[in-house]
């Protein structure tokens, strides 16, 4: 069974990773830009952001799954350090491209407010894993990294709980804030349950 869910992971962060690739190979109306008005989708600034966002956001997403495989860090940690330094990258500049075109979310306040929320705690983690690696708080890295990851995974749940929203309310503008939160706040929540189960498991190991 955890074999299983660890493959299914796998899969989802790496096909959700390669979807903004049909940005670039079709027409620019398709999905969300197709809410999008021609002025917004003119506009420089928002484009590099965008752009950013999802490039470099599917790249996090693509290599940062792997890090969390025990056997391959513990055989591959001169590769597990590189990974993270890109990772780390990537995630900064997309959180950073995020925060902006948040404030052109579809489907107005509540949306821009969740994807800001989200941009911020992925900014946040991600840089708090680096300072704690770069001291040697190898178990405060790790609890980062958890939560870096938890957001960047977003991007998968996201695109479940979309669908799912949008058949239940029969509208995708009324989903669409929905979603937005719905992408993050359980991930948080589940990541939130395995650094505790990580830290009990550490304090028992630990205790005389």
């Amino acid at each position: 069974m955890r074999k299983t869910l660890w493959i299914l992971f796998a899969v989802l962060a790496i096909l959700t990773a390669i979807y903004p690739a049909i940005y670039f190979v079709i027409d620019r109306r398709f999905g969300l830009l197709g809410t999008k008005s021609q002025l917004l989708l003119a506009n420089i600034y928002w484009n590099i952001c965008f752009y950013t966002h999802i490039v470099f956001g599917g790249i996090a997403l693509l290599i940062g799954w792997v890090q969390f495989n025990s056997s391959f860090r513990k055989k591959n940690l001169s590769l597990h350090r590189l990974i993270g330094k890109r990772y780390i990258i990537c995630v900064l500049l997309s959180a950073t491209g995020g925060m902006y075109i948040a404030f052109f979310a579809t489907g107005g306040w509540l949306t821009t407010t969740a994807f800001l929320t989200l941009d911020l705690i992925w900014f946040y983690s991600t840089i708090n894993a680096f300072v704690a690696i770069r001291k040697g708080h190898i178990a405060k890295h790790e609890s980062s990294m958890i939560f870096s990851y938890a957001a960047t995974f977003g991007a998968v749940t996201l695109r479940i709980w979309l669908p799912l929203t949008t058949l239940l309310l029969g509208n995708f503008f009324k989903a669409y804030p929905i979603a937005a939160w719905m992408a993050f706040v359980p991930n948080m929540m589940v990541a939130f349950y395995i650094v505790s189960k990580k830290r009990k498991y550490s304090r028992i190991k630990t205790a005389p």
